[in-house]
């Protein structure tokens, strides 16, 4: 969202005719709209939520920028960009303040894991149905990873990167989550639960993907680390994760694939982030349908994605589905 200081902070990379009344009330209003028309169960923020450059305090902004979630009584979950801790608290302050808003279900990280690199690494399950056999097991998990925000390497400047303790933690949770399905339907051919995951800054992989089919705009290029620390890898490895979704770059909103695995843009949805004049702001929508047998629903069959674009009518694009059960 790149949210700033309210209607006091101008857009950025809007037509001459938008700018006069254009503000962050523009990006507030267009999540207000995405939550009318959609009516989700759950909103994901992946990072860069303030602009903390030109954010005078970074609470306040914070509080402003959520609030269409927190007004929407749904539980959502945020992660952090590379501006976020800009302004006046560090990220460490940043996650914990986000963990204690209302509604919010995000985590500063696991209570019973010590030495995980960041702030913002968790895990959330979306349990089955009320009154269905996986009412109190998870149908979806959801893994939510701190990407970091500058480093130096080699005396040079480059982005963050997950580092290799989160990659150990989510590997060591996948194959415990594994498990514990194993345990509850031995009999079930399909005992793995499908997993999403969610981080800011794009993997060097994604560079790979201008060479192969995507949908949707590919229009900047991907501005990731300079290290590659396995992150492809690793999610291939747990075989559980179904599709990734980032932020960073507002330009690009394409989905790809990559060893199985979609790996996701949203687009810029905050108007005082960089964008393109007349390409409207944008917000990805992800959808979770359930199968039914035996006239009781169980597991996730399907997951499929769109995006809404923040014009008259909200209107929808590029609907692909990212996975479905065989």
């Amino acid at each position: 969202m790149h949210f700033g200081n309210g209607a006091a902070t101008r857009c950025r990379d809007v037509l001459p005719s938008e700018f006069g009344s254009c503000s962050d009330l523009n990006t507030t209003r267009f999540v207000r709209r995405l939550i009318e028309a959609e009516r989700p169960d759950f909103i994901a923020f992946t990072g860069d939520n303030i602009f903390g450059q030109t954010s005078v305090d970074a609470a306040e902004s914070m509080f402003r920028a959520f609030t269409p979630a927190m007004e929407s009584k749904l539980p959502w979950a945020a992660i952090l960009g590379n501006h976020d801790q800009e302004s006046t608290m560090t990220r460490e302050e940043l996650m914990s303040f986000i963990s204690l808003m209302d509604y919010s279900i995000s985590e500063i990280n696991p209570p019973a894991e010590k030495g995980i690199h960041g702030f913002g690494n968790y895990h959330l399950q979306v349990h089955g149905v009320l009154g269905s056999s996986l009412a109190n097991s998870s149908v979806l998990n959801l893994f939510f990873l701190d990407s970091g925000d500058r480093e130096v390497v080699n005396g040079r400047r480059t982005y963050g990167w997950i580092r290799e303790s989160q990659l150990c933690w989510l590997q060591g949770l996948s194959q415990k989550l594994q498990d514990q399905r194993l345990d509850l339907d031995r009999k079930s051919t399909d005992s793995l639960t499908p997993a999403l995951a969610f981080f800011h800054i794009p993997i060097p992989e994604i560079w790979d993907l201008w060479y192969k089919k995507f949908i949707g705009q590919f229009q900047e290029a991907v501005a990731c680390s300079s290290v590659n620390s396995g992150v492809l890898r690793a999610f291939v490895s747990t075989g559980d994760i179904k599709a990734a979704f980032m932020g960073h770059d507002h330009k690009n909103d394409f989905c790809g694939n990559l060893n199985g695995i979609w790996f996701c843009y949203g687009g810029g949805s905050g108007y005082h982030g960089y964008g393109m004049a007349g390409w409207p702001r944008r917000a990805r929508v992800i959808q979770a349908e359930l199968e039914q047998k035996y006239r009781e629903w169980t597991g996730v069959k399907r997951i499929s994605t769109w995006k809404r674009l923040d014009n008259e009518r909200l209107s929808v694009i590029d609907d692909q589905v990212l996975w479905e059960l065989q």
